[in-house]
């Protein structure tokens, strides 16, 4: 099973600028952030498969799909029910359902669902050394965009190391499946030892490699890759500029707002 969600694809896409690429990702928090109104948040939704498809990238949005459709699902369900604006249309036992509520709710699932889609498709055209470059690229510190990223190198490498003892103590005849919900959870309790164990190791090991190669020496390291503006690049900025200042108008105007009046 992979546990990187970057995807090898030679898509304009996988191409951008990684600077353009982490504007992208802001630009679109940006417009989400701005609209509650669930018909409002559709184009960026549209905009967002339409990445997906020509990225080549739904085989991640497939490996993800339940947590997707459970955060959508209860997010939704809890907003429904406590979201306590505008005029009742039904009851569901002693909570009150209204229009206001109704599009609160599916807004706030489609806002969750959208952060998680763009994340998704960012971690799935962007690998981790364009991402530490672009950060410096946009004047971030090293060693903060070093320390940002490398939770997105150390994370698939304890997954990793998770399966591998899972695997370990399946071989010994430790049996994961057997009992309910709660001697499951139990059953994984040998799994934490060693997973932790390996996980300092391994940061041990970073750590005496960082030192070793001089990390920290200077402020602005050279790359072996150097990434320059072409022209699709400025055609991407000029579209998250519109896209960005789209949703903050609507915003202003009113369109993504919620109408707890009806």
């Amino acid at each position: 099973m992979p546990i990187y969600l970057y995807l090898d694809r030679a898509t304009a896409l996988h191409r951008l600028h990684p600077g353009v690429k982490i504007l992208a990702l802001f630009t679109i928090f940006w417009s989400i952030y701005w609209l509650d109104q669930p018909l409002a948040l559709a184009p960026i939704g549209a905009i967002l498969l339409l990445a997906a498809q020509y990225s080549g990238s739904w085989s991640n949005f497939y490996r993800l799909r339940w947590l997707l459709l459970l955060i959508m699902f209860f997010t939704a369900a809890v907003w429904v029910i406590f979201y306590r604006q505008g005029s009742p249309l039904l009851m569901l036992g002693p909570f009150p359902i209204s229009r206001a509520s109704l599009e609160f709710g599916f807004g706030r699932a489609f806002k969750l669902a959208e952060l998680i889609a763009a994340t998704i498709l960012f971690l799935s055209t962007t690998r981790v050394e364009e991402f530490a470059y672009g950060l410096t690229w946009m004047g971030m510190p090293h060693r903060i965009g070093f320390a940002v990223t490398l939770a997105f190198r150390l994370a698939p490498l304890f997954i990793d190391s998770a399966l591998d003892v899972v695997a370990a103590q399946k071989l010994r005849g430790h049996d994961f499946s057997r009992g309910g919900p709660i001697a499951r959870m139990r059953g994984y309790a040998p799994v934490m030892v060693p997973v932790f164990m390996g996980a300092l190791r391994k940061a041990n090991n970073m750590a005496m490699a960082l030192e070793a190669r001089g990390f920290g020496h200077t402020n602005r390291p050279t790359s072996l890759v150097e990434y320059r503006f072409r022209p699709a690049d400025w055609l991407g900025v000029l579209a998250l500029s519109a896209l960005g200042a789209g949703s903050f108008l609507a915003y202003l105007l009113g369109y993504g707002a919620i109408n707890v009046g009806e």
